[in-house]
C-alpha cells in the first residue's frame, strides 16, 4: 500500500510528472516535487523525509546517476524510469519502468518496491 507515503518524482517533461504525480495522489500517496533537475532532486534528497523516489534516467540530457546515487546512499528504494531500456551496470539490480508509464504498472511496482 502507498498510500500515505511521500514518493520523490524526478521528471523532466511537465506532462509527464502532471500525470505521475496524480496518479500517486488518486493512491493516496504524497508526491514531493516533480522535480525536473539533478541539483534540485539533490536538495530534496538530502533535505527532506521520503519514502522512495521515482527516477528519471535522462534529465534534459543529464544522467539520473547522481541522485541514484543519493537514494541508494540514504536508504530510499526508487524505481528507475526510462524510454531507453538500459541502465549503468551499477544500478542493474533496480527496478526499471518503461515508459510510457502505465498508470497499474508505476503503482504496482511502487508497492512492490515498498514491500506492500
Amino acid at each position: 500500500m502507498i498510500s500515505g507515503k511521500r514518493i520523490l518524482v524526478v521528471e523532466d517533461e511537465f506532462i509527464v510528472a502532471a500525470m505521475v504525480c496524480d496518479v500517486l495522489e488518486d493512491a493516496g500517496a504524497e508526491p514531493v516535487g516533480p522535480v525536473g533537475r539533478v541539483e534540485d532532486g539533490l536538495k530534496i534528497i538530502a533535505d527532506q523525509a521520503i519514502d522512495a523516489a521515482i527516477l528519471d534516467w535522462n534529465l534534459h540530457g543529464e544522467s539520473g546517476v547522481p541522485l541514484a546515487e543519493a537514494l541508494r546512499a540514504r536508504g530510499i528504494p526508487f524505481l528507475i524510469a526510462t524510454g531507453y531500456g538500459a541502465v549503468e551496470a551499477a544500478f542493474s539490480e533496480q527496478p526499471v519502468l518503461g515508459k510510457p508509464y502505465v498508470p497499474a504498472v508505476l503503482l504496482a511496482q511502487l508497492e512492490l518496491l515498498l514491500g506492500a
